[in-house]
C-alpha cells in the first residue's frame, strides 16, 4: 500500500511537470515588434488615430490605399500608414526600396494634390 501511494505521488509530480512544460511550449510567442512602434509615441507623431472622420479625408485616404494595393509592382512587404486630415496626407511606415517609396508618394500626390503629402516612409530593404 505504501508503494502504491509513493508511486501515485511520483507519477502525479511527473505528470504535473510535463503539463507545465507542455503549457509553456504551447504558449504563443510574444510579438517582437514592440520596439518598432516607439516612434508612434513621440510627441507630434501622426498615427492612424488621427485620421479625420470628414468624408473628404476618408475618401482621400481610401483612394490612396486602393491605388497602393492595386499596384502589383509594389511588394507586399510594406506596412504603409495613410493618414488624411484637413486635406493633407501623411505617409508613414517601412517600404522595401526607394522606388516603392517614390511610387507610393507619387500616387498620394496625384490623389491629394501637390504639396499636400508629408512623406515619412522609411526604406528598410531586405
Amino acid at each position: 500500500m505504501k508503494r502504491i501511494v509513493i508511486a501515485l505521488i511520483l507519477s502525479s509530480a511527473l505528470l504535473g511537470q510535463g503539463t507545465v512544460a507542455m503549457a509553456q511550449d504551447s504558449a504563443p510567442a510574444a510579438p517582437d515588434n514592440s520596439g518598432v512602434n516607439v516612434r508612434d509615441r513621440a510627441p507630434g507623431a501622426v498615427t492612424a488615430g488621427q485620421q479625420s472622420d470628414a468624408k473628404s479625408d476618408v475618401e482621400i485616404a481610401s483612394e490612396i490605399r486602393s491605388a497602393v494595393v492595386e499596384d502589383h509592382s509594389l511588394s507586399t512587404l510594406h506596412n504603409v500608414k495613410i493618414v488624411s486630415a484637413n486635406g493633407s496626407v501623411t505617409l508613414r511606415g517601412p517600404v522595401k526600396t526607394e522606388e516603392e517609396k517614390a511610387a507610393i508618394a507619387s500616387k498620394a500626390q496625384a490623389i491629394a494634390g501637390a504639396g499636400k503629402v508629408d512623406d515619412q516612409l522609411e526604406v528598410k530593404g531586405q
